[in-house]
């Protein structure tokens, strides 16, 4: 059996529009051509793999297993492309990597910068997002390589210890925890906070400990970033739980104080996540070796 690597595109591109027609828009292409190639591909493989509905498409039982399927192999083509026409241009590699705010904020910027300049050959491509969205992402094949805060995981992924870091409060000028030099997070409950967006593995934690004790979160306001964070801070917004790492650029510029967070839960372990280690090409494994090197 052979299968046209763009009836694979087509599909998962149908999956994901929801429609055919949103798929021929994405792709440029006639929806009748569209259907066509599915039509063609259900019967390469005797089995109905969309479900026609009023509202779309959705695929079937064996229309997921081969969208997870098709996204590897499509990851893996595309992977072949890259690596080997690159090499006219002395590039000869090319790794995807996703990390949430806390490793960005705090250590890829340095350790980014020293693989560079020790692989120049290699491209990496960085896409910052939240720790649950990072495993997704890895465990389909979207990147090669993830950064989280450990919290949840997925069992079908490698993990490897990356950094760890503090949380702190960190208050505006002469609020009245300003003065403290350790504070419990329940003492945190009675202010007005600065959060960060839902679905973060700290906005979450901040959530589940406060429903824990019985209290409802003050959440004022919610910003992307920690830099965004501190700064509404600084302007009187409330106070913010962050990583002590991402916010002391900010300790002497703005007119903000850090206190130390005094949870067991306010000390957290990053780690590093991929697919396979032994299935990652080349490029992709020099980085997880490199990012997993004391002091990288």
């Amino acid at each position: 059996m052979i299968i046209d690597p763009l009836s694979l595109k087509l599909f998962v591109t149908i999956v994901e529009e929801g429609t055919i027609a949103g798929a021929a828009e994405r792709e440029h292409i006639a929806a009748s051509a569209v259907s066509k190639r599915i039509s063609e591909l259900e019967d390469s493989f005797g089995t109905q793999l969309l479900r026609r509905t009023n509202k779309g498409v959705a695929p079937t039982d064996a229309g997921i297993t081969l969208l997870q399927l098709a996204r590897g192999i499509l990851h893996d083509m595309n992977n072949l492309y890259v690596q080997i026409s690159e090499y006219s241009s002395g590039v000869r590699g090319h790794v995807r990597l996703s990390a949430n705010i806390s490793a960005i904020n705090q250590f890829l910027p340095t350790e980014i910068r020293a693989f560079v300049d020790q692989h120049p050959q290699i491209h990496v491509h960085l896409e910052g997002t939240i720790s649950e969205s990072i495993m997704n992402a890895v465990a389909e094949g979207a990147s090669d390589v993830g950064i989280i805060t450990m919290g949840t995981f997925r069992p079908d992924l490698e993990y490897f210890p990356y950094h760890t870091d503090q949380l702190i409060v960190i208050t505006p000028k002469g609020h009245p925890l300003a003065r403290k030099k350790t504070v419990s997070f329940q003492e945190t409950l009675d202010f007005d906070f600065v959060g960060l967006p839902v679905g973060s593995m700290l906005h979450n934690q901040i959530l589940r400990t406060a429903q824990d004790l019985g209290r409802t979160l003050k959440l004022r306001i919610q910003v992307n970033s920690f830099d965004a964070l501190c700064l509404m801070v600084e302007a009187g917004l409330g106070i913010g739980i962050v990583p002590k790492g991402a916010a002391k650029a900010y300790f002497k510029g703005l007119r903000i104080r850090p206190v130390m967070l005094d949870e067991p839960w306010a000390h957290r372990e990053l780690q590093i996540c991929v697919r396979s280690y032994g299935a990652l090409h080349a490029a992709a494994r020099l980085l997880v070796d490199h990012l997993r090197k004391p002091g990288a």
